[in-house]
């Protein structure tokens, strides 16, 4: 079974009540950190749990340390996971209302934990459950204790030391998944220091998706990447964005195009930029 999945809205309506589909809700706003779970009150698709992006799918923030967006404690994170009711078998359905940056987030953590089948993003997301004219629930929705059990995958991450070490290395990819200002460090609203790491491409995470806001077909997503490895070895490429967050969107879509799970540089910028001794370039 691949990797990187994708249900559509009218497959996931058909769906809703079997009895090991468990759907999480990842929206989510970075200017409003309560936005998701508002969103969630305001009506979810049935049945869905809400997950939120700081306090689940994160670690604690250290200033000065961490990026924005650490990754959350292994276990704690196994427990939150049986609290929503997954199990090793479950079918997990993740979305959220934006161009799907916090589902797929959701995504790569449950494949470092091992559970690499049966997840799939809502394509499109919310938006597209929208144009579908499927309906919203405000209904709680029913708690039970899963059995899911995992241990992270070490093989999966990129620490700051492992890509300051590969910054020379020819046969290293390192892609850029935030949009081309800042990568170019024309603008920087979010970090204190613009930029991006030298030897990076940028590949804007949007790019992935058509204007509807749905994944690029397989083929189309092969053609972009292909072009960016420029014939060097994939297991060597290494994803990073700002926070760890919008580099999971780019692991998906490599695996959608058929690529192998990639590794993820998961403090990424803002973690880059806490030792002003790494090296930082900007432009192109």
């Amino acid at each position: 079974m691949p990797l990187a999945q994708l249900i559509a809205p009218q497959q996931l309506a058909e769906r809703l009540g079997a009895p090991k589909l468990v759907i999480l809700d990842c929206r989510f706003a970075l200017d409003d950190i309560d936005y998701g779970q508002r969103s969630y009150a305001e009506g979810h698709i049935a049945g869905a749990q809400f997950a939120d992006l700081e306090r689940d799918l994160s670690g604690p923030l250290i200033k000065g340390v961490t990026g924005r967006h650490p990754l959350p404690d292994a276990q704690a994170l196994v427990q939150r996971l049986r609290s929503w009711g997954i199990d090793p078998d479950s079918e997990v359905v993740l979305y959220d209302d934006c161009p799907g940056a916090f589902a797929a987030r959701a995504w790569w953590l449950l494949a470092w934990l091992g559970k690499r089948d049966a997840v799939f993003l809502l394509d499109g997301g919310l938006k597209a459950w929208h144009a579908a004219k499927l309906p919203l629930s405000l209904d709680a929705p029913d708690r039970r204790e899963g059995s899911f059990s995992g241990q992270p995958d070490p093989q999966l991450l990129f620490d700051a030391e492992q890509v300051g070490q590969r910054l020379s290395d020819p046969a290293l990819t390192l892609l850029d998944a935030r949009a081309l200002p800042r990568f170019r460090g024309e603008v920087e609203p979010i970090d204190p220091v613009a930029g991006h790491i030298p030897g990076a491409q940028c590949a804007a995470f949007t790019d992935n998706l058509d204007a509807q806001g749905r994944f690029l077909p397989a083929e189309h997503l092969r053609q972009r990447f292909a072009a960016m490895l420029g014939g060097r070895q994939p297991e060597a490429l290494v994803a990073y964005c700002g926070s760890g967050v919008t580099a999971c969107h780019n692991l998906f879509a490599l695996c959608l195009a058929g690529y192998p799970l990639a590794r993820l540089y998961a403090g990424s910028w803002s973690e880059w930029i806490t030792d002003p001794q790494r090296p930082v370039a900007s432009g192109d």
